[in-house]
């Protein structure tokens, strides 16, 4: 099953994702509207409208990133795995709603690290399906060192957490949001190494993410336990 046949789960799941995003499109922008412009040094939590930008800026990406795997596969008959996808799904309602409009990012602790940790994995995932589509085939090729394709995986799972790193900090430069964790979230900024502590948790909670899906990717790959093959994305043929 996958996105042009959807189990149930996969119906619900997406249903109730995007349900919960537009929704709170829709409570932000009545809320940003409303909200200061100003802190309230009598309400030091009380969230300003810079607050909304960044939660509002999420939950359209969101919905966009939802409608993603749809695009794909009629674009270009891209197929994602029904498990991945409903793990897809669930890590934008974590990320997104649950981490910034519940701001679960600063009220559960471990909330981000947990979530890099997974992404760091998934991404992993994601660079042994960019080895079969640079060799354009629907399996790792046999002929590729299983320790070449490991490698590979987990550099190119940590170059995006990178890449992820980079937009973070020049979206909180250009729009004046805290994604990267550098202050807490009445505006108090940290000072010294304390700033930079998020950054590079995030990092390297994504680089052991990553590792553990290329090491558990190696040892499918060497012993042929068939572990990859059910994570990877698929392109289908017309005559499929």
């Amino acid at each position: 099953m996958s996105v042009h046949n959807p189990t149930r789960w996969q119906r619900i799941i997406f249903v109730f994702v995007t349900v919960t995003l537009v929704a709170s499109i829709i409570f932000i922008s009545i809320t940003m509207a409303l909200a200061p412009t100003e802190p309230d040094p009598d309400r030091p939590n009380h969230r300003v409208k810079g607050d909304y930008v960044l939660m509002l800026a999420q939950c359209i990406l969101g919905v966009i990133a939802l409608m993603l795997p749809s695009i794909l596969w009629k674009r270009i008959q891209l197929e994602i795995p029904s498990k991945m996808l409903i793990l897809y799904a669930l890590f934008l309602y974590c990320a997104i709603y649950l981490g910034e409009v519940r701001a679960f990012y600063y009220n559960v602790k471990n909330w981000d690290t947990i979530l890099h940790t997974f992404s760091g994995a998934m991404l992993g995932a994601l660079g042994f399906s960019f080895i079969t589509f640079l060799n354009k085939t629907d399996r790792v090729p046999m002929n590729l060192s299983p320790v070449f394709v490991a490698t590979f995986t987990f550099c190119f799972a940590v170059t995006l957490g990178v890449v992820w790193e980079i937009y973070e900090f020049t979206a909180d430069g250009i729009l004046h949001t805290n994604m990267q964790k550098f202050g807490l979230e009445d505006g108090t900024p940290f000072a010294g190494r304390l700033a930079l502590m998020d950054t590079m948790k995030d990092l390297i909670v994504d680089t052991i993410g990553a590792a553990v899906m290329s090491v558990g990717g190696y040892i499918s790959l060497k012993h042929k336990k068939g572990w990859v093959e059910k994570l990877l994305l698929k392109r289908r043929h017309h005559h499929e």
